[in-house]
């Protein structure tokens, strides 16, 4: 999950602007509230890891970055016009405020490939949210956007669609496994928090980021803990038991990209975090983890980042997308630069980069 964070971007001068305007890339071919939770490692019996043979990562088809350092990329980013019909949401706004803490599930949509259909209306909220959940073009816009952003061979895992609304200014979006099939995810939009094309880019690529790191060829879903969610004893024994970076979901692979990230970035800061984490006051938590960021201020992208290792991947990984390639003067530009050891990714965000700027050129 991730609440509206605009990312700091670089300054863009005029003549990155004008090139970014000429630009033109090769076509590639058609890839609970999210907090991620690291338990402390408590004594019980550990339980014995699940084997399975994991599937390969999906790579990308190659696409060339016409700009290598990501400032075109950055222009265009800028450059977004809104993407759902903006104006005749802000005119139907209303200033009630939602006080359930975790909103309501307007609409659910099965995902077909880039496609979305069987809509199934939710129920039990108030009727002044009712225009929101009727309305299907914009709920369509926001997904046909972010199908146009992301590559379908980086979708795999993606089969259901959510429109919700917490309020405005919450969290605008997240990924969550579907509550059928642990290996299978789901994209939920708050459909109130839309109108700005930034914001809304950012957090696509963000929790994208997650569907990234998380999906069944990078970290082994923990059946017990699905089948279980409120059976912390489970919870703990599965943690206990995972000897790689265990992001809540399951076991992460050795080889995965959010263990290679922890264990480079992480494991050193992880016992002061996880001692923030245990406490009980949500005041005395949040009070915690600024001290946390401030301490290492150089070595995040974001004061978001220091939520935990999950959320500091995908604040880094938009920063990867979003913005030119940074020297490596900081820990926190060497979490960007990490992402550049791997050339499928290098080209995926060639692919992300080249959707960005078709949308600006439209």
């Amino acid at each position: 999950m991730k609440p509206i964070i605009r990312l700091v971007l670089a300054v863009i001068v005029i003549s990155i602007l004008s090139a970014c305007q000429s630009l033109a890339f090769v076509t590639p071919a058609p890839s609970a509230t999210f907090v991620v939770i690291t338990a402390t490692p408590l004594l019980p019996t550990p339980t014995p890891l699940p084997t399975a043979t994991p599937e390969p990562t999906l790579t990308p088809s190659a696409t060339p970055d016409a700009c290598p350092n990501g400032d075109c990329i950055t222009a265009c980013f800028l450059k977004l016009a809104p993407i759902a019909n903006a104006a005749d949401l802000k005119a139907r706004r209303s200033s009630r405020s939602i006080e359930v803490e975790d909103g309501y599930r307007l609409v659910s949509y099965a995902v077909n490939g880039d496609q979305i259909d069987n809509p199934v209306d939710g129920s039990n909220f108030p009727d002044w949210l009712k225009p929101f959940q009727q309305d299907r073009a914009a709920q369509r816009q926001v997904w046909d956007y972010f199908t146009a952003l992301i590559p379908l061979d980086q979708r795999k895992y993606l089969s259901e669609y959510h429109v919700i609304s917490d309020g405005e200014d919450n969290t605008l979006a997240m990924v969550t496994q579907t509550e059928t099939d642990m290996n299978s995810w789901a994209l939920e939009v708050d459909i109130f928090d839309t109108a700005n094309a930034q914001d809304l880019t950012d957090t696509l690529i963000h929790e994208f980021s997650h569907l990234l790191s998380l999906n069944p060829s990078q970290v082994l879903a923990s059946k017990r803990i699905f089948d279980n969610p409120d059976d912390y004893d489970i919870y703990d024994g599965e943690a206990y038991a995972c000897k790689t970076y265990f992001p809540g979901e399951g076991c992460s692979l050795t080889e995965s990209y959010i263990n290679q990230f922890y264990q480079r970035f992480w494991k050193k800061i992880q016992p002061e975090w996880t001692t923030l984490d245990d406490l009980e006051s949500e005041d005395d938590y949040y009070a915690a983890l600024d001290r946390l960021y401030l301490k290492y201020q150089d070595q995040f992208v974001s004061d978001y980042a220091a939520t935990d290792t999950s959320e500091d991947f995908a604040e880094v990984f938009t920063v990867f997308i979003l913005e030119p390639k940074p020297s490596a003067d900081t820990i926190a530009d060497q979490k960007v630069l990490f992402f550049y050891e791997f050339p499928e990714l290098v080209s995926l965000r060639g692919q992300i980069g080249h959707n960005l700027c078709a949308r600006v050129a439209k």
